[in-house]
């Protein structure tokens, strides 16, 4: 492997907490495990740094100077940040906890936690965040084919869709049932669709609605 490989990350761990100590000790952790992290004492501070592209999680104390931790995903929420969230606290109550968990947190740790149960929290985000980002390529990737289509391409599509026979579908768009074969062929092709099923679980991705709906 060359040196260039190893220097790259393949994921990373953001963790912010006041306490030095606190953040030290966990960038430890982390590292002993050979994931890449990075730090901060404040809210503030991670909002202002350059993050890479990467699949990661947020290892995020509950209070913190400036602005909350609760405060800071509300922030990362309205922004459209999607980065799974690891709550940590010593001062940890239910209605916190609960705040926290419904907006989208992974885990709520209250300190002084197991070392290992933060190290699973992690890697289980590190994955949802993997996994994500996998289903979002996947999603623009077919919005981009679904553009390729013409108007009426696309028509043919949310009638076929709807489980419209070619003849039904002509008799709609008042052509020949040979050209919506022809339409829908082409549609089949752009989309990169092998089979009807495919083309439907394509459309209920996207969210393209049949007429009738």
């Amino acid at each position: 492997m060359s040196k260039q490989e190893i220097s790259k990350p393949e994921s990373i761990v953001y963790v912010v907490d006041d306490d030095e100590s606190v953040r030290e000790a966990i960038q430890s952790l982390i590292r002993s495990v050979g994931l890449h992290v990075e730090a901060f004492a404040s809210a503030q501070d991670f909002l202002r740094s350059k993050r890479p592209d990467l699949p990661g999680c947020l290892v995020l104390d509950i209070r913190l100077p400036g602005f909350s931790g609760l405060q800071l995903q509300r922030k990362l929420a309205d922004a459209d940040i999607r980065i799974p969230i690891v709550f940590m606290t010593g001062h940890g109550d239910i209605p916190m906890t609960v705040k926290a968990m419904k907006a989208g947190a992974v885990e709520f740790l209250t300190k002084p936690f197991r070392d290992q149960d933060l190290l699973d929290a992690i890697q289980q985000s590190i994955e949802t965040d993997r996994s994500a980002r996998r289903e979002r390529s996947l999603t623009d990737d077919l919005r981009e084919r679904y553009k390729s289509l013409t108007p009426r391409e696309r028509e043919v599509t949310r009638l076929v869709v709807s489980g419209l026979l070619n003849k039904q579908i002509a008799g709609e768009l008042g052509t020949s049932e040979i050209t919506v074969k022809t339409q829908r062929g082409q549609v089949m092709q752009k989309m990169g669709a092998d089979s009807l099923a495919d083309l439907v679980r394509m459309a209920e991705r996207l969210g393209v609605r049949s007429p009738k709906d």
